[in-house]
């Protein structure tokens, strides 16, 4: 019931009982009332009435909003002094409302953010599962082999060692990444800035991956206008990560006989690095998810290929911890640039 017609009920209410009180009370003092001095007693009775039980009800109502009204700001700012809407100036439904509303989105905006939280937590140990099962049980199936007889087999028991050992030091990999991802997500792992030449840099990640290289016949190289002492400022250790992973990178998905050229091109005060390959290429659907953990553009042919599906993370990572950006631009049967920045040293 509105609080208006409570308001009226109790009033007449109230008129007709005071009015036929007076009406009894005068039967034993006085002649009879006429009616319509009673009729005018009703109404002046009813108008006093209404009036005060109205201003009674609203005095509740305004002490009631008043009160939710401070409830809801020390809820949303703790921190912020408390005060009437008086003193804050502001028409007290309009902004409870207009509180409610905004409180009402931001909840939805933070359970939408622990729902995506709890998707990529589920997905995240699905994936670790998954990677950490290959090696193990690959590991686990050469080991049984060789404890049911193979160790006896000289054509197979230095061969499923090789193998089993292969299989672990995978295992070693993803943990040591892992634990790399962890630390740089944490702010943990402390950036050494300090000045280095990124050319020499490159030529010696380039001579440490030779034999990779060769392998595929894939040529490594730095373009001659390029092929300059650049000084920039970074932690040369992490930054040698980068290259490395990325140049791995385009040797695993690189067609044989192909090649990749490294490159710089002017940022301002950056330098911007480009690792361009003539590979198999990527997907445009696939670029925005390239970075994340243990994501492959093609899972069988990744996990046969090794790795452990986290150099991309650590790359990003890591160039992000320089607070400078890593891009890619790929195109299916033409290849694939990584494309990252570093400060130049003045």
């Amino acid at each position: 019931m509105k609080p208006l017609k409570i308001t009226i009920i109790a009033s007449l209410f109230l008129s007709s009982v005071v009015t036929g009180l007076f009406y009894i009370v005068s039967e034993f003092l006085v002649e009879r009332i006429p009616i319509s001095t009673l009729l005018i007693l009703f109404i002046i009775v009813f108008v006093f009435s209404l009036a005060a039980l109205k201003y009674l009800y609203s005095h509740y109502i305004f002490n009631n909003l008043n009160r939710i009204y401070r409830d809801i700001v020390k809820l949303k700012n703790p921190n912020e002094p408390i005060r009437s809407f008086q003193e804050s100036g502001t028409d007290i439904t309009n902004e409870i409302q207009n509180i409610l509303v905004d409180w009402s989105k931001e909840s939805k905006q933070e359970i939408d953010n622990l729902k995506q939280v709890e998707i990529y937590r589920r997905e995240f140990l699905s994936n670790v599962s998954h990677e950490l099962k290959t090696p193990i049980f690959s590991a686990q199936g050469y080991i049984h082999t060789l404890i049911d007889g193979g160790i006896e087999d000289a054509d197979i028991n230095l061969l499923y060692l090789n193998k089993a050992a292969k299989s672990i030091d995978r295992l070693v990999s993803m943990v040591d990444d892992l634990e790399s991802i962890s630390k740089l997500e944490a702010g943990e792992l402390i950036v050494e800035v300090r000045t280095f030449d990124i050319t020499d840099l490159i030529h010696d990640v380039i001579d440490s991956l030779e034999m990779q290289s060769k392998e595929k016949k894939i040529n490594l190289h730095l373009v001659e206008d390029s092929n300059r002492p650049v000084y920039v400022n970074g932690d040369r250790d992490l930054i040698r990560q980068v290259v490395v992973n990325l140049l791995v990178n385009s040797i695993k998905y690189g067609v044989q006989g192909g090649e990749t050229t490294i490159s710089y091109a002017d940022g301002g005060d950056k330098i911007i690095v480009d690792i361009a390959d003539n590979g198999i290429g990527i997907e445009k659907g696939h670029l925005p998810r390239l970075f994340e953990r243990f994501y492959r553009v093609d899972k069988s042919r990744s996990r046969d290929q090794g790795g452990t599906g986290l150099g991309l993370t650590i790359v990003k990572h890591i160039i992000e911890a320089h607070s400078q950006y890593i891009s890619v631009h790929s195109e299916v049967g033409k290849g694939t640039t990584f494309s990252f920045s570093l400060q130049l040293s003045k």
